[in-house]
């Protein structure tokens, strides 16, 4: 068996490729399976990838990772990069705190940890305290610990431990003032929302793999129960049970401690009810379970409470979302009264704060923060420093006159801002110190027409004295799904990749939230392809602005940003040099057969109904590689312990590349150990990117600085 590096030479540069004989890939049966789907023969040959725990589909599985080990050693610059990365993760990094009990928690990375650590403070300028740490939980980080919840009472916290950061985990209990882990164990809980008075939880609930079973199979109902500290799980009481491909549920406690509110979500809709305890110190924890907005299908965001009063952002009636206010005093009767109308910007998140409302915008894809009376009046808008966004989390309460946000960018990572109501000022809260001098650099905001002439708009960021071209390597990455907005976020390889004098591109799909529900519903279901021709367009765009070329030009996606590159390596594989898709969707005929695939029903449609079928089968990335054609070199990343996008699926797509490969390009499988979806430890992390980053540098000729021209 042997690989190695082979030269090529293209646009003047000599580009370092490592190339894979057919013969060195790892020996995978094809199987003569083939169904009848609608009409449609459709072949299945790797389907014995899927029993992913069979000793056949494991002894496939640790040759193909020997095989990547491998070749990923050869790569040049590899252990530079590794430096590199290493030095730009290590730098402190605190998530926006929330408030509990008068005390503030909020976790902070010192910089290389493998998992952030919980701490707390009596105020935001006071000493913080270490609460919990997860690497005394987990050393090597093979079990992610989150979901940490505070009892209002202040007695009590509530964490999650998954092995591999799977969605399913076991949550335990610790008393905060000495540390002591309580009995109380409940395997399954997906969130936990205590009572007031601290003597038990609501959580939500999906059901682990039986034993025997396969961790594979389909399980979609989410349940809500409710748990009195000191008792077993088996004597918890459930509420209700939701099937029919609903995603998440979770629940929340009314600032008074009042009410329980509960969200299930399936596709873009969620539907909301609240619980009425009646007193927050003995609740009533029996209280039925009550849907608002009249069980209509909208997407809607609880922000908070002020008394009866609970503030909804909903794309209800208005398709890039509204304030309204449900008076919860009045139950299922209740109707929402609209108090910040839709405007021309996307309302991405709002919260109650004080006495304000804060609702943070999108205008073309860049963040504006807003303050309105709780009765909708105008109060002002907060200032945000240059071409960023803000971070996932706005955290407010109606009993503190305060505002939590972070602020990021591609050149500098999220920091935490304290915004004071009464005096109007923001100021920073821990923040952090980065190991790059980003003042060289600039980010710049392009539009382009999409094949229907659809306006699509893409962030470029580069060198200021970036040469335009189209010798340079680029990166172009997308998600284009869900309705989720990709906004300006920061992560250590963008400064490693434009230290590289690579350009990084993101562009804003169909598909996405950006522009609203609307530019949502247009890249999705049997819209589904626009999404496709728009990253197609970006890819386009930037060879014509020369800031990129086919040959200098790779691209990344997750998830449904995996399923996106699965796409474009069959569709267009002439655009690409490099290719990297992580835990992507690419059996789009049997993606519901699996855990929690069924979910995605709204999104993409049914392969059981024959129109929605046609669709998926239109664009089913493994149903369209083509044996004999030249695919761009392709990294498929995916984690063991994924329980939301099954490996099989990164499984299939590989043999099936491997085996129909064209061209000396290497097709190689990376999988994570002890990771999952969305979590790897920070050695993991570290370790997926250096060899993410490489196999891309490698394939467009990138290559860093000598050491001592990097470094802030």
């Amino acid at each position: 068996m042997t690989r190695g590096v082979v030269l090529l030479l293209a646009l003047g540069a000599v580009l370092p490729q490592t190339s894979v004989p057919p013969a060195a890939y790892p020996p995978a049966r094809r199987d003569d399976v083939v169904e009848i789907l609608h009409g449609t023969k459709v072949a299945d040959p790797y389907r014995w990838l899927e029993q992913s725990e069979s000793a056949e589909a494991l002894a496939w599985r640790k040759a193909e990772e020997r095989l990547t080990a491998d070749a990923l050693a050869r790569l040049p610059d590899r252990e530079a990069i590794r430096r590199r990365l290493t030095a730009l993760w290590n730098y402190s990094r605190t998530e926006v705190p929330w408030r509990e009990a008068g005390r503030l928690y909020y976790l902070e990375n010192a910089g290389l940890e493998g998992q952030p650590v919980l701490y707390s403070q009596e105020s935001w300028e006071g000493a913080p305290r270490r609460v919990l740490d997860p690497q005394e939980i987990s050393a090597d980080g093979s079990v992610e610990v989150r979901d940490f919840a505070v009892s209002p009472d202040g007695r009590f916290l509530s964490y999650t431990a998954a092995p591999g950061g799977a969605d399913i985990g076991q949550t335990r209990v610790r008393e905060l003032a000495t540390g002591r882990l309580l009995p109380d164990v409940v395997e399954g809980a997906l969130g936990v929302c205590w009572t007031a008075d601290g003597s038990g939880f609501f959580y939500a609930h999906r059901p682990p793999p039986k034993a025997g079973e396969d961790p594979g199979a389909a399980r979609m109902d989410k349940s809500l129960f409710h748990h009195v500290l000191g008792q077993r799980q088996e004597q918890d009481r459930r509420i209700r049970v939701w099937k029919d491909g609903y995603q998440w549920l979770y629940a929340m406690l009314s600032d008074d401690g009042r009410r329980v509110i509960v969200v299930a979500s399936r596709g873009p809709s969620d539907f909301l009810y609240a619980i009425d305890l009646g007193n927050a110190r003995s609740p009533d924890v029996n209280a039925p379970l009550v849907p608002l907005l009249s069980g209509r299908e909208a997407g809607s965001l609880p922000m908070g409470t002020a008394g009866d009063i609970l503030y909804v952002a909903t794309n209800l009636d208005a398709p890039r979302r509204r304030i309204v206010a449900l008076d919860l005093a009045q139950g299922e009767r209740a109707r929402p009264r609209t108090l910040v109308p839709e405007s021309a910007d996307v309302i991405e998140g709002a919260t109650v704060a004080g006495d304000r409302l804060a609702v943070h915008y999108l205008a073309d894809v860049r963040s504006r923060l807003r303050l309105f009376t709780l009765s909708g009046e105008s109060a002002g808008e907060i200032p945000l420093p240059g071409i960023g966004s803000l971070g996932w989390a706005l955290n407010g309460r109606r009993s503190a006159p305060e505002l939590w946000y972070s602020f990021r960018s591609f050149l500098a990572p999220e920091t935490v801002y304290r915004y004071d109501l009464a005096r109007g000022v923001s100021a920073p809260f821990r923040p952090p110190k980065v190991p790059f001098d980003a003042s060289s650099c600039e980010t710049k905001q392009v539009f382009f027409a999409s094949k229907d002439g659809t306006r699509v708009p893409m962030f470029l960021t580069a060198k200021k004295d970036f040469p335009a071209d189209g010798r340079s390597p680029a990166f172009l990455t997308a998600y284009g799904g869900y309705g989720a907005s990709v906004t300006p976020g920061y992560q250590p390889g963008i400064p490693l990749w434009l230290e590289m004098g690579g350009v990084y591109a993101v562009a804003n799909l169909r598909g996405g939230g950006e522009y609203g529900e609307e530019w949502h519903r247009a890249g999705s279901r049997e819209r589904k392809q626009n999404s496709f021709d728009d990253f197609i367009a970006a890819a386009e765009a930037l060879s014509a602005r020369r800031y990129a070329s086919a040959g200098r030009l790779a691209i990344y996606g997750h998830s449904n940003g995996g399923l996106l590159v699965g796409a474009m390596v069959t569709q267009r594989p002439d655009l690409f040099a490099a290719a990297v898709g992580n835990a992507g969707h690419y059996d789009m005929l049997r993606f519901h057969r699996f855990t929690v695939g069924a979910g995605w029903i709204p999104e993409y449609g049914s392969p059981e109904k024959p129109d929605e079928f046609r669709t998926l089968a239109a664009y089913s990335p493994l149903h369209h590689v083509k044996e004999g054609a030249c695919y761009p070199a392709t990294l498929l990343l995916t984690g063991d312990h994924d329980d939301r996008v099954v490996p099989s699926h990164a499984y299939k797509f590989a043999a099936a590349l491997q085996h129909a490969q064209g061209c000396d390009r290497p097709i190689l499988l990376r999988v994570a150990p002890a990771a999952s979806h969305g979590y790897a430890s920070g050695a993991e992390a570290i370790a997926e990117q250096t060899d993410m980053w490489a196999f891309v540098a490698a394939r467009l000729g990138a290559r860093l600085p000598p050491a001592g021209e990097t470094g802030p």
